[in-house]
């Protein structure tokens, strides 16, 4: 900031009235005036600053929060960022055939013209690796993802949610067309919210929380899948399964008490762990099913909140791929399909030979940290290296 001394004039002395010491006074009051005036400018931009600081802070740390409301720690560090990738409990493989993993298997279609979802939001602890916690905020107290939503085009969906949380939560459906001031607004702690939508385009979408800061209720395990069957039917699959890949950003290991959200790592989008439905590595240890020569489709949503899912099976080719939920379509001959963070895709493979075949983001960063499985065609000895 620049300062200026005010203008003033005065009459050139003349020797007999002025011997120069009262002029000398003036330029040395107006000097201290000039310095004054700089010195209350810097202190006045060091103050904004540090309200402005102090703003931001107190902004990150409302939005990072642990399942009872409370501030998270290490929200808002600065880089570099302490990374807890591939840290289990001790015995991981143990631990890992103990786990009950996520049942990836679509749901039949609701009878009716009307299909009533009643989800209850939870603080919950949940397990997104072997003996690595996360303390989730869950869609139905179900944890990461929410539950799978199938229904057919044309009907309408009746959405009741209750929040069981300890902070407001909202929910928001990709596949809706309405108003999202009206449908997808805040639900307070303790109160339920109803309302309906048509399910007019059919594929599969995500939904989540919407609520602000949408990064970290997203990151904090608020996503699921809803698949819109199309009127007229895709062509016959014998297994249908739904994928839906995510982050984990961890303020701890997990291993010791539960972690929270890092939402710094979330920002510089340097994630712990990327899964399928929720927990790493999951179906290596329980693989997904198929009898040799069978239609294997595969919904998959990227959840993100941020990462695109690069879908690939290793040993095949995707004989179907009905891209960003476009039924109306599909490619042939497919090797890997970009599902944007936030969209969805349809695939079928028909393998044939026996053996495992490995399903990927083939963004092989996001193996390493967990986002792989496998599906075993007939009966199969051994594993697989991916």
């Amino acid at each position: 900031m620049s300062s200026y001394s005010a203008p003033y004039t005065r009459r050139r002395p003349s020797p007999e009235r002025d011997s120069g010491g009262s002029g000398t006074l003036v330029k040395v009051v107006a000097v201290f005036l000039g310095l004054a005036v700089a010195v209350l400018s810097v202190v006045a931009v060091v103050l904004v600053q540090t309200a402005n600081g102090a703003r931001d802070d107190a902004q990150a740390s409302a939005a990072t929060t642990d399942h009872s409301g409370h501030a998270a720690e290490n929200t808002g560090v600065s880089l570099p960022l302490e990374s807890f990738a591939g840290k289990t409990g001790e015995d991981a493989q143990a631990l890992a055939q103990a786990h009950a993993a996520y049942d990836a298997t679509l749901p039949p279609v609701p009878a009716g013209d009307l299909v009533k979802v009643e989800m209850v939001l939870k603080d919950m602890v949940v397990e997104i690796a072997p003996g690595v916690r996360y303390n989730t905020w869950a869609f139905d107290g179900h944890g990461a993802p929410g539950p799978i939503v199938h229904v057919r085009e044309g009907q309408t969906v009746e959405m009741t949610l209750t929040n069981g949380g300890a902070i407001p939560h909202s929910i928001d459906f990709h596949a809706a067309r309405i108003a999202p001031n009206v449908a997808f607004r805040d639900v307070a702690p303790g109160e339920s919210f109803t309302f309906r939508f048509e399910a007019g385009d059919p594929g599969v979408y995500m939904y989540h929380c919407g609520t602000k800061p949408v990064l970290a209720h997203i990151a904090n395990g608020m996503y699921g899948a809803i698949v819109v069957d199309p009127a007229k039917p895709l062509p016959r699959a014998d297994r249908e399964y739904v994928l839906v890949a995510s982050e984990w950003y961890l303020n701890a290991d997990g291993v010791e008490e539960p972690a929270s959200l890092d939402l710094a790592k979330a920002r510089a989008m340097l994630p712990d762990w990327t899964t399928f439905n929720g927990y790493a590595n999951q179906y290596v240890t329980h693989p997904l099913v198929a009898d040799p020569g069978e239609t294997v489709r595969f919904y998959v949503v990227a959840a993100g909140p941020t990462l695109d899912t690069n879908f690939h099976v290793v040993g095949t080719i995707l004989d179907r791929a009905w891209v960003d939920s476009d039924v109306s379509r599909f490619e042939r001959g497919v090797q890997t399909v970009a599902v944007p963070a936030g969209g969805g895709a349809i695939f079928d493979v028909k393998i044939d030979e026996p053996g495992l075949y490995p399903f990927v983001s083939h963004a092989f960063a996001h193996v390493d940290l967990g986002q792989v499985g496998v599906l075993e065609v007939g009966e199969v000895e051994g594993t697989m290296s991916h």
